[in-house]
């Protein structure tokens, strides 16, 4: 049986810079809906490949791409190359989602992120038009957040190495260290100076607008944990959530074992070793909007940090676990 080959495209973003990508036609008369999956920072499309061919496979429309400065989407020379986070979702993904909305009159729109790209779709002023979100170890790297047996590592790594090398290089040389791929100085920056509030890294008068593109999402959420991810923990995904304040979310803790596995980690569960187990499960949220995995909420919240700005509003649970 010949594999599903997604089809390459481009994608004009609004500020004129254009995305490469792929799109991938649902088998089947009758689509189930339009998927736009957003990868994780430095990490190429390609990787997400296996996963949308799956999702084509089960009847979806799905569109992959490269950020700006990324993969497909990589200028000739980095240095200099001033883009942000806030670009890849106030233009790349807003170009993405118009992109298939124009492209697939039919079915609902939804949005697979993974890492930051769980969080980027509160920054496209079209995100009103989604209707379901799967994310996975979705938060934006603050570093408190961190698994706290691996926060000394990972703040040496992504907060005082990568910061040096980018001002060394004019960019992050991440693929010739082997730590994912180069990225834009500006997105590099954003990764290492995150404060626990995202606006505060953002100009004071741009802060309230932000703040209401991201509540006027309101679809529904299904926020996907791993027990052993150091970087998307509850509390990083839960802080990344709480920006949603309109929409509709649900949390959900998996652990190695109830894949039977011995570790997970941060990227792992879109390897196609899990296309008959987290793949198979995760198409009951994007077709049906049902939860799989209803016996697995994160659990309560335990506040640790008197200081941190997010920890003087009381926690109420997603909505749908009450």
């Amino acid at each position: 049986m010949l594999e599903m080959s997604g089809k390459p495209i481009g994608i004009a973003c609004p500020d004129g810079v254009r995305l490469g990508g792929h799109i991938w036609t649902g088998a089947g008369s009758s689509p189930c809906g339009a998927v736009v999956i957003n990868p994780a920072t430095g990490v190429l499309a390609r990787y997400y490949h296996p996963y949308a061919r799956f999702l084509a496979e089960h009847g979806f429309t799905v569109l992959t791409y490269d950020y700006r400065g990324i993969g497909q989407s990589r200028p000739a020379s980095l240095r200099g190359c001033t883009y942000r986070w806030a670009d890849w979702g106030e233009q790349d993904f807003a170009a993405a989602l118009g992109f298939l909305d124009a492209h697939v009159p039919d079915g609902p729109r939804l949005v697979v992120g993974h890492s930051i790209g769980g969080f980027l779709p509160g920054f496209a002023l079209n995100a009103p038009l989604i209707d379901r979100m799967l994310t996975v170890g979705a938060q934006y790297a603050y570093w408190r957040d961190y698994a706290s047996a691996r926060r000394l590592h990972l703040l040496l790594k992504w907060h005082l190495a990568m910061p040096v090398l980018t001002a060394l290089c004019g960019y992050f040389p991440g693929r010739t260290l082997g730590w994912l791929e180069d990225l834009p100085a500006g997105v590099a920056k954003d990764w290492s100076f995150r404060r626990a509030r995202m606006e505060f890294t953002h100009p004071s008068g741009h802060r309230p607008e932000l703040l209401q593109r991201f509540a006027a999402v309101t679809a529904g959420i299904l926020a996907i944990g791993v027990t052993d991810d150091d970087i998307g923990t509850p509390k990083a995904i839960r802080r990344a959530l709480r920006y949603y304040e309109n929409a509709r979310p649900a949390e959900v803790m998996l652990s190695p074992t109830d894949l039977g596995l011995d570790r997970i980690g941060h990227f792992s569960l879109f390897h196609k070793r899990h296309a008959a187990d987290f793949w198979l499960d995760s198409l009951l949220w994007l077709r049906d909007g049902i939860n799989p995995w209803p016996d697995k909420p994160f659990g309560p919240q335990v506040q640790t940090n008197r200081n941190d700005p997010f920890n003087s509003r009381c926690y109420i649970p997603a909505k749908g676990m009450m």
